[in-house]
């Protein structure tokens, strides 16, 4: 590792510990850096904070904030800079499609056959906690990933335990939160799973949950507005996006078929506080216009008073 947790402590736009503002508080609008592939990153956090976003979600990648660089130190510093005159919230992901294994996307995991594999999966977690630690993150965020081909539900649950109980134990000692997610294709998919999970390892503090607003209506048993309830109690981060009933793909606002009124209204009537990120990786091609129609589309919505169920 070449950084170490720092001693910037997250201010209220992060912190998950301060008091609850009264349900109705204006929601924070974040934007995920895997949506600007193409910008050098202090230019993307600089735009984000032109249009008017409160915080980013940084993918931590080879062309952003790469963990594995020489001047990480550096960089890191570099990035605080930014976010400290921008005022952005961060949250900090793992989901880098490439990093740790140029052929396989999103290999290895922590369910990986090898156990090398699992190793640097959790080198790269370590490494994230530290650089959240550093930045101030609300949360870092990361999921199960699949388990490979002859690998049995119960081999990979307990490797999924084994490796999320490590990862939390760094957490607390960093002092800060994680925020897993459950990801259709994947071996934790839903919001059952994570209650799973998370009761498989005695619900620590800090292993807290990511909500991703279009997998609810993409896979979920249950209406969008009844994932955030049901999520509430847990909930970190929130990523957002629109989606179609059964298909995994991520959408612009209007693409879809999810009507969004009552969902900001059920994140606001829970009191959420944390970063509502939209998350659209595969537009970075038109990385500014998508960025700013995603904030007006989100700030005419939350003006919306309609609470009708989705």
């Amino acid at each position: 590792m070449t950084t170490t947790p720092g001693t910037r402590t997250p201010g209220p736009r992060n912190s998950l510990t301060d008091p609850a503002p009264a349900p109705g508080a204006p929601l924070r609008f974040a934007y995920g850096t895997n949506g600007f592939g193409d910008h050098r990153l202090p230019d993307a956090l600089r735009v984000l904070a032109d249009l008017g976003y409160d915080g980013v979600s940084l993918t931590l990648d080879h062309q952003h904030l790469d963990p594995y660089a020489p001047d990480l130190p550096r960089r890191i510093a570099d990035v605080r800079r930014v976010l400290d005159v921008t005022g952005l919230g961060l949250v900090v992901e793992t989901g880098a499609r490439y990093l740790l294994d140029p052929w396989r996307k999103h290999r290895p995991t922590l369910l990986s056959a090898e156990a090398d594999g699992r190793a640097r999966r959790l080198d790269l977690l370590r490494r994230a906690i530290g650089i959240g630690a550093e930045l101030g993150a609300g949360a870092v965020h990361f999921w199960s990933g699949a388990a490979d081909p002859g690998t049995g539900q119960d081999e990979a649950w307990a490797r999924l335990v084994d490796g999320c109980a490590e990862t939390v134990a760094h957490a607390d000692a960093a002092g800060v939160d994680l925020a897993f997610e459950p990801e259709p294709g994947m071996l934790v998919a839903d919001l059952a799973g994570y209650r799973r999970l998370d009761d498989a390892l005695g619900r620590p503090d800090r292993f807290r949950l990511t909500l991703d607003i279009g997998h609810c209506r993409c896979l979920e048993p249950h209406s969008v507005t009844r994932c955030v309830e049901l999520a509430a109690d847990r909930l970190a981060h929130v990523q957002i996006e629109d989606m179609r009933r059964g298909v995994h793909e991520h959408l612009p606002f209007g693409d879809g078929d999810i009507h969004f009124p009552p969902v900001l209204a059920a994140l606001g009537a829970a009191g959420y506080r944390g970063l509502v990120s939209v998350e659209l990786p595969r537009h970075s091609h038109a990385a500014t216009a998508t960025a700013r129609h995603s904030i007006e589309f989100l700030r005419s919505v939350a003006l919306l008073k309609e609470v009708v169920p989705v």
